[in-house]
């Protein structure tokens, strides 16, 4: 039998229902984790529930409320064991830029994109210090860097955060053998992202992208996995973009 290289953890992903979540999902059970899937629609994590069964475990869980991730985090442990990866992909995106932004907007933003990575963060950093072993990956965006091509100021701004909480819990857990990285990328190809621009909107983009298309879901799992993974333990408080050459830096 192959050995995979993540024989024997647990991994957590929230958004685990949507575009993005499924291909990281199906990418660390292919490396050998048993992954809980956590994502406010029970619904959505259904297909994956019936498609890698015992693999899998699903939570539904609203990631912006404190009490309810903790609630959730002591089922999943009891279910799976203690999380050995977690992996903050869940968010959702606002187009409005300053004057448009509502205040209840600009907290439901925050509340998903920042908040519920803060709570995920805190319910699993003890158990990972413990066995000094841990891998924290955050789904951050270009739009950190930019301001937002087409990204609103609340999501933009709340991306900009979650990278400073990337470099934040990378310098606190470093010595305890615990990693935390986030992934930047530019235009994934899902309903949330480039399926909600419109025909001028998308064509103005694929010129600017120097690979000349979007990015497929499989390349972000692709990342995903290789943070994840054993050898990658000497890399921590980085923001890995994922752009098709969009920004160099």
């Amino acid at each position: 039998m192959n050995h995979r290289p993540l024989d024997g953890k647990v991994a957590l992903v929230t958004g685990a229902g949507g575009t993005m979540g499924r291909a990281v999902v199906r990418a660390l059970v292919e490396d050998g984790c048993r992954v809980a899937l956590v994502d406010i629609a029970e619904a959505a994590m259904a297909p994956l529930e019936i498609e890698l069964g015992a693999c899998v475990a699903a939570f539904a869980c609203d990631i912006s409320d404190a009490d309810v991730v903790g609630a959730a985090h002591a089922r999943v442990v009891a279910a799976l064991g203690a999380v050995d990866i977690l992996v903050n992909n869940a968010g959702i995106l606002s187009n409005n830029k300053v004057e448009a932004t509502s205040v209840a907007e600009w907290r439901r933003v925050l509340g998903a994109n920042l908040d519920g990575a803060l709570f995920w963060a805190q319910a699993v950093v003890p158990a990972m210090k413990a066995r000094r072993w841990g891998r924290i990956i955050n789904t951050g965006s270009l739009a950190a860097k930019t301001g937002g091509l087409t990204a609103g100021t609340a999501y933009s701004v709340s991306k900009g955060a979650l990278s400073a909480l990337t470099f934040s819990l990378a310098r606190e857990l470093a010595a305890h053998g615990v990693t935390a990285n986030a992934i930047a990328p530019a235009y994934v190809r899902t309903p949330m992202v480039t399926e909600q621009l419109n025909d001028a909107q998308r064509a103005a983009l694929l010129a600017q992208i120097p690979v000349g298309r979007f990015c497929e879901p499989e390349e972000f799992a692709h990342v995903v996995r290789f943070l994840a993974s054993p050898l990658s333990g000497f890399i921590t408080g980085e923001v890995i973009d994922l752009n098709g050459g969009l920004v160099m830096d």
